[in-house]
């Protein structure tokens, strides 16, 4: 495996290789890592994410996962990096981690089935796949502001090859605390079906990046805590979350909320309505029958 890093040297974005504690440019120049201001690994042109994949988070809600997987596009505005700040902007309080794996694409990539889909990946990296659920009763379809609002996909620290995906552990961990455990080999789509899925109809190109899915747990955080991503053989994304000094502006659009819809997807198994209202239910129906009005009156 080799893992390829993109960094600030000189003032320039300069590709890197990692070499234990350092890393290396091509042209002789190094850096300790804990002294390098990291850049996302790639330049995509997209950034797609699966809604749900893990048994634990469909579990969780108490849901029912479709046929095939259903996804949303994240803004490339939304990009951001290794060590550096997540923004909740004043106005709002429902900000979420969730802690994922990140398939990069490595070449074009169109038609192609699951067998041939590892060919067109480069490698991996780990990202956090924040969502803004403030916004979500205006969003919940699209996702734009949701999980599209600016530093809410940071990625990192590096693009590590020749990955097996396979039975790898992923944590979130939040101020020296885990609040996300799980593995791979618990996720209903693997990483090249995503691929040959999403591929079917969209052009991948090289850099494109794909978030596969977090596992349950995910929850709010706050202006000042410290969350990391950690993936077993891909290494540990660190940011800090926090408040944008300009609040949401109240003459334009739909103003943050805290209904329903929005606490049920940020507090998930700790809403009181857990399995009976779930997020977006049209799509990921309940697995708890409602009871009818007559039956609730008896």
């Amino acid at each position: 495996m080799t893992e390829y890093r993109r960094i600030l040297l000189g003032g320039a974005p300069v590709q890197v290789t990692r070499d234990g504690d350092v890393l290396r440019a091509s042209d002789g120049r190094d850096i300790a890592i804990e002294d390098a201001v990291h850049l996302p690994p790639t330049e995509p042109q997209k950034i797609i994410a699966v809604h749900l994949n893990y048994q634990s988070r469909t579990d969780e809600f108490m849901t029912k996962l479709p046929a095939a997987p259903t996804y949303f596009h994240k803004p490339v505005t939304a990009l951001n990096s290794h060590g550096g700040d997540i923004v909740r902007p004043v106005g709002c309080q429902w900000l979420n981690y969730e802690g994922e794996i990140v398939i990069v694409i490595g070449k074009t990539c169109r038609n192609v089935s699951p067998a041939e889909a590892g060919e067109y990946i480069a490698g991996y990296t780990v990202g956090n796949d924040y969502g803004l659920h403030d916004f979500r009763d205006t969003d919940a379809g699209s996702m734009l502001r949701v999980k599209g609002s600016d530093t809410l996909a940071p990625v990192g620290p590096g693009l590590v090859t020749d990955w097996d995906f396979r039975n790898k552990t992923i944590r979130t961990i939040v101020n020296g605390e885990v609040k996300q455990e799980d593995s791979t080999a618990n996720m209903e789509w693997d990483m090249h079906y995503l691929v040959a899925d999403l591929a079917r109809t969209i052009t991948l190109v090289p850099g494109d990046l794909i978030f596969s899915g977090t596992p349950a747990n995910s929850r709010p955080v706050y202006p000042g805590d410290v969350v990391e991503v950690e993936v077993e053989g891909l290494g540990r994304l660190t940011n800090t979350i926090v408040e944008g000094p300009t609040p949401i502006r109240t003459d334009v659009g739909a103003q943050p909320t805290s209904s329903e819809e929005v606490v049920s997807t940020a507090l998930g198994g700790d809403w009181e309505f857990r399995g009976i209202r779930t997020p977006s239910k049209d799509l990921y129906p309940s697995r708890i029958e409602e009871s009818t009005p007559e039956e609730q009156n008896r």
